[in-house]
């Protein structure tokens, strides 16, 4: 018992001066680990004071590639031009905990004021070698800036222009009564007015870049991260249905407008003014439509049960209430004419002389399954159109024709040649990226009343005031119509017309202010139009 109490007690006193060695060793191997981060750090101060005092030479020495260290440095202090340079180092850091003379990591900020751009601030690190002569910078591109690769250097860059207009193409838009204009960077009409803020951005018109050394073209702007460059903003614009738009108004003598759209779709694929600067009276315009909207008109009466085939009588005058309705140059139809006689040759007294099959909410009720009325989300703003409830037998006998209190852009009546086309009203839209809630017709038509209608609207161009387009391809239907306004004796009057191309996605609205009539004047629009398109 005794020898082995001794043999415990020799073992364990063995122990604990094994123990007392360890932990000499282990603190001898920590002291030299903090001399050693200790002589990184220094070094990097050195590297790091050299480089706010704009010594490359100096700073270059503490590095392990001199050359290209002063080359870099140099490069970003002429490009930047910066005031006030801080480097604030960190404590080092050794990649390795077991090696008491390896690499050490040394965290960094700098802070400067550009020109240009104001202050500019980033946190970097470096990485300090062992070297005969003591721990150097690896360095490389990065230990300037962590964005910085070979080839690359700072530079002060224009941030991304603003961000463009775009038609379906991804092309730049032209179509400047749409685009708008720019003043002092910001949107003062149109599209570069209401997308604006998007178009902008948040970007400051100025950044440092990460920008290629030999071309000088700036890669990378380094922005905060809730910093927002400009986006492009992209429409449903056909660019040569806008340009064949364009080239159509060339006709005109007056303030014109045309207005294309896919009736499958809504997709507006032209907006053109004559003159083509500020007001769009494409979209936002308000006109009395005239006969154009006998399309709303005839849906009403096909609905009650009259035919295309009907006897519609069309005298020279109607009168209600002693108020004298007439027909452009008092012409007549002859004995016999129908009701698409009446509308093929736009005669006001026969609709007029039909006005009693319909209730005084029926007209306002018919063009809400057209869209008119409601409120359209096309990505820009628009007219939408008003039908107003008839409140009197003058009234409603004004609203068949298209007069009275009934209002429409030409991109509503566009719109309701498309419903013809398409068999159900969609409601158009320019920027489908901004479209939320797209207005929805509180009922379709009947696929009757659409039969009749296609058949009424190309017998305008077969055989009556579209003659303009007859002959062309693509069998063009059509409404024309030659609508009164002001209070001038004789009332002044606007051309219009309207219509959709049956072997084409297509329908279209032409206005010319101050036109004498839609068959000639927005005719002769409409027909060009067509002849461009054919030729694209």
């Amino acid at each position: 018992m005794v020898y082995v109490v001794c043999v415990a007690l020799l073992a364990s006193g063995a122990l604990g001066g094994y123990r007392m060695l360890k932990g000499s060793a282990d603190a001898r191997r920590a002291e030299q680990l903090a001399q050693h981060v200790a002589r990184a750090e220094r070094q990097m101060h050195a590297f790091a004071t050299a480089w706010a005092n704009e010594d490359w030479t100096t700073a270059a020495r503490h590095t392990d590639s001199p050359e290209a260290a002063a080359s870099l440095l140099e490069s970003v202090d002429r490009n930047l031009d910066p005031s006030a340079l801080t480097i604030t180092v960190g404590d080092g850091v050794a990649e390795r905990a077991d090696e008491d003379d390896g690499v050490v990591v040394v965290p960094f900020t700098v802070r400067m004021t550009v020109p240009r751009v104001g202050g500019f601030a980033y946190s970097s690190k470096a990485r300090l070698v062992p070297a005969a002569e003591g721990p150097l910078v690896a360095f490389d591109p990065s230990v300037v800036h962590p964005e910085l690769g070979a080839g690359q250097t700072l530079a002060v860059a224009k941030v991304q222009e603003r961000g463009a207009i775009l038609d379906r193409t991804g092309a730049e838009l032209v179509a400047s009564s749409l685009v708008g204009e720019v003043q002092d960077g910001r949107g003062v009409s149109g599209l570069q007015k209401r997308y604006d803020e998007t178009l902008r951005g948040s970007a400051p018109p100025y950044a440092v870049a990460v920008t290629d050394r030999q071309s000088g073209k700036a890669v990378k702007p380094l922005l905060q991260s809730d910093v927002r460059p400009g986006r492009d903003v992209r429409t449903t614009i056909d660019p040569d249905v806008q340009r064949a738009a364009a080239a159509a108004l060339d006709v005109a003598a007056t303030p014109a407008s045309l207005v294309a759209i896919k009736p499958s779709n809504g997709d507006i694929l032209a907006v053109a003014n004559q003159p083509g600067g500020g007001f769009n009276r494409a979209l936002v315009g308000t006109y009395p439509p005239g006969s154009t909207f006998k399309v709303v008109t005839a849906a009403a009466l096909l609905e009650t049960g009259l035919q295309p085939s009907d006897a519609l009588e069309c005298p020279r005058f109607a009168w209600v209430d002693g108020y004298r309705f007439t027909n452009q140059d008092e012409f007549t139809l002859p004995a016999g004419s129908t009701f698409q006689d009446a509308f093929a040759h736009s005669c006001n007294t026969a609709f007029i002389e039909a006005r009693d099959r319909l209730d005084e909410d029926t007209l306002a009720e018919t063009a809400a399954a057209f869209g008119i009325g409601g409120e359209w989300d096309t990505g820009v703003g628009t007219y939408d159109g008003s039908v107003p409830v008839n409140v009197s037998d003058v009234d409603k006998a004004a609203a068949m024709i298209g007069q009275g209190r009934n209002l429409a852009s030409p991109l509503v009546m566009a719109s309701v040649a498309a419903t013809v086309k398409s068999g159900r009203f969609v409601q158009p839209r320019l920027v489908p990226d901004a479209v939320d809630r797209p207005h929805q017709a509180p009922r379709d038509l009947d696929p009757e009343v659409l039969r009749a209608l296609r058949s009424m609207m190309r017998a305008v161009v077969t055989e009556g005031s579209g003659d303009a387009l007859r002959g062309l391809p693509g069998r063009p239907h059509a409404k024309t119509g030659t609508a009164e306004y002001g209070d001038e004796q004789p009332p002044r009057t606007h051309a219009w017309m309207i219509g959709y191309q049956q072997d084409d996605d297509l329908a279209w609205a032409v206005l010319v202010e101050d036109g004498s009539s839609g068959g000639t004047d927005a005719g002769a629009v409409a027909a060009e139009f067509l002849r461009q398109l054919a030729t694209r």
